[in-house]
């Protein structure tokens, strides 16, 4: 009788303990699987002249970060630093130009940026070039002009290029290309617009611009190489971002060759950082 008590509680105590082991491992947390991935929102503030180029980079990021939506805000970079000063949500922001980049590092705002491309400016005129402009002096004397307004990054540079060009085409040159102006847009993208539109004769805008949804209505027109401006963009990651880590990615994958190559499909140019 006594050896068959102690049978019966040794095996009691083995189905207890067995039991208590069973919850111990459901309760441990499982590692995750391969291929998930945190999901959320990256919000990214980029230049108008970025749209497309982002816009397939954005897809291939989501891509490889299923449950992840980047969500872009385009526009002039001198209104996105506005709206990051104002608060409102950012996770990345790329300029097209480095003066309104460092007026947010200056602040505080953003981490240290880092140079990921450039580009190049051009002029364009309507594929049927009513006002028959075959170059840059043409621009003095010749149609309707518009151009960004002058905080505008490309406004800024496009005015660079004139104050070049005047070294070719006389002193009065720039003046005289001012007179012509009908409009002064907010964004790259209106300028593009407003010509393949026919609101206007010809426009300055980035050599990107080309190839946006209105490539088929419009044609270019180089600047004497000698009076070209480069812009370098910088990148840099919000400070105040919710989504850091994938803020991260984004960048490294936008700096990465897979990143470059995009880049290149639309025009612009690589460039060594801090150049």
């Amino acid at each position: 009788m006594k050896l068959r008590r102690a049978s019966i509680l040794i095996a009691s105590t083995l189905i207890a303990a067995l039991a208590l082991a069973g919850c111990h491992q459901a309760a441990t947390p499982q590692p995750r699987q391969q291929g998930q991935q945190p999901g959320g929102q990256l919000v990214v503030f980029a230049a108008a002249s970025l749209t497309d180029a982002f816009g397939e980079i954005g897809r291939a990021f989501e891509k490889s970060h299923p449950g992840v939506t980047v969500k872009f805000n385009f526009g002039g970079s001198q209104q996105l630093r506005t709206q990051i000063e104002q608060g409102m949500s950012a996770d990345v922001f790329a300029s097209a130009n480095q003066k309104y980049m460092q007026e947010l590092v200056a602040k505080g705002l953003v981490e240290p940026p880092r140079d990921f491309t450039a580009n190049t400016l051009t002029v364009i005129v309507p594929k049927n070039n009513p006002a028959g402009i075959k170059s840059a002096a043409d621009l003095a004397n010749k149609g309707k002009l518009v151009l960004a307004a002058p905080d505008v990054p490309i406004g800024k540079y496009s005015r660079q290029a004139l104050e070049k060009l005047a070294t070719l085409y006389g002193s009065d040159y720039p003046k005289q290309v001012e007179k012509r102006v009908v409009s002064q847009e907010t964004t790259v993208r209106q300028v593009v617009a407003k010509v393949a539109l026919g609101e206007a004769d010809a426009g300055i805008v980035y050599v990107t611009d080309i190839n946006s949804s209105y490539r088929d209505k419009l044609d270019t027109i180089p600047f004497p190489q000698e009076a070209n401006v480069r812009a370098t963009y910088p990148i840099a990651i919000v400070k105040d971002s919710k989504q850091a880590g994938l803020a991260r990615e984004l960048v490294n994958l936008i700096l990465s060759p897979d990143g470059q190559k995009i880049l290149a499909k639309y025009g612009f140019l690589p460039v060594k950082e801090g150049s």
